[in-house]
């Protein structure tokens, strides 16, 4: 059965939020917080700088950003939602990488407690986890449909005591593969009763990949409702181009939801950046977000063909839901070979100035290179120097 309480650290659960300035007033003359009540310390401050009153602490609970983002998920929910997400179902961090930290520190006792991965995977897993002194226990993809193993995931679970949380990447990084939505359920609902813990899946590259019919997406976001042992973690960096301004959005039931928003700092989205999402999140921005997905889109799948009949480049790895693709590099006898793609990245970048990722180490990766897709005159670039440089390094 499941009991936050007993996943929850014990210290964590008894923490009282920090109350700050803005929980009380937010109008009149605000004498409170030591603001510097003379304005931002800017020469020349521009009519927007001046508006968003960059002197003072932003907005600690973003309602407005939330509800924006909640409509916008409500939109296109899940095909197997029965109920929406509200702004209670929501905590927005420093990108997904405060939540991927914050989740941890909640949830994991240090040197005691453990997280589940499945390689290859995002790499500030791992990192966080050193951080937090929290133990790995792995379950890799099954190959070469890089899906996870249900069946090897529970049994881990029953071997291996104090593991506290799981982290799926879908779509896949490096792999660019959705995990099916079905065996993500299908997990969710074996672990329910023999298990108590939360699995999180970080959907970063949701966007792009393809809905299941109209009306509908593949983000489990609205799901979270439905199954409180579910945490899907979401960012503006990838399909709404907004990297620079540090968004993410974790989505998970409301009362997780409450202890999180209760562990972050304060005022950790600015004003700057709440600004620029209320913009990227309106109808408007997401129509722009939706015109970009399509691009890269189609320019994914036409970089992929363009490779993959290139000589010396074998199979692609991954999938085609991500804003990236995987791809296989050779060596003279058509072998994956991690020299040779080292060598090609390297060459790329230091004397072509194209720089794309290596990620031969990767579990069952031998030989991967991972090309984020660029605009068309970029990936006509980078194809015509790949081809060059692959046969030179292959004579």
């Amino acid at each position: 059965m499941f009991d936050l309480k007993a996943i929850v650290r014990p210290n964590i659960i008894k923490l009282e939020p920090y109350r700050c300035a803005r929980d009380d007033f937010k109008t009149g003359i605000l004498l409170d917080a030591n603001e510097n009540t003379h304005g931002p310390a800017l020469s020349e401050p521009s009519a927007l700088e001046l508006e968003l009153e960059l002197n003072r602490y932003p907005d600690p609970h973003q309602e407005e950003l939330k509800q924006q983002i909640v409509d916008s998920r409500n939109g296109t929910p899940n095909m197997h939602a029965t109920r929406k997400v509200t702004v209670e179902n929501l905590c927005l961090g420093v990108g997904s990488d405060e939540s991927i930290d914050m989740l941890m520190r909640c949830c994991c006792a240090p040197a005691r407690e453990k997280l589940l991965v499945c390689p290859p995977t995002y790499g500030m897993y791992s990192i966080c986890a050193a951080v937090n002194d929290v133990e790995i226990v792995k379950v890799p993809l099954t190959v070469p449909d890089f899906q996870i193993d249900v069946e090897a995931i529970v049994s881990k679970l029953e071997s291996e005591t104090g593991v506290k949380l799981i982290y799926l990447t879908s779509p896949g990084n490096p792999t660019g593969k959705l995990i099916s939505v079905d065996t993500i359920i299908s997990l969710l609902e074996k672990v329910q009763d023999g298990w108590n813990g939360l699995v999180v899946v970080d959907e970063a590259y949701i966007d792009f990949t393809a809905p299941p019919q109209d009306g509908f997406s593949q983000s489990m976001a609205t799901l979270v409702n439905q199954y409180p042992n579910l945490v899907v973690m979401q960012t503006l960096s990838k399909s709404f181009g907004l990297a620079g301004i540090r968004l993410g959005v974790t989505f998970c039931n409301a009362q997780l939801s409450k202890i999180l928003n209760s562990v972050k700092y304060p005022y950790n989205i600015s004003s700057l950046t709440s600004d620029v999402a209320l913009k990227a999140t309106s109808p408007r921005g997401i129509a722009v977000m939706q015109r970009y997905v399509k691009s890269i889109n189609e320019q994914r799948d036409l970089v992929l063909a363009k490779i993959l009949a290139l000589e010396y480049v074998g199979r692609n790895l991954g999938g085609l839901d991500s804003n990236f693709i995987l791809v296989e590099i050779l060596d003279k006898e058509k072998k994956p070979s991690n020299e040779v793609a080292l060598k090609l990245y390297n060459t790329l970048a230091v004397d072509n100035a194209v720089v794309v990722r290596f990620r031969g180490n990767e579990l069952n990766c031998t030989g991967g290179l991972r090309i984020s897709i660029g605009t068309t005159e970029e990936n006509q670039v980078m194809l015509s120097k790949l081809e060059r440089v692959l046969l030179e390094l292959n004579k």
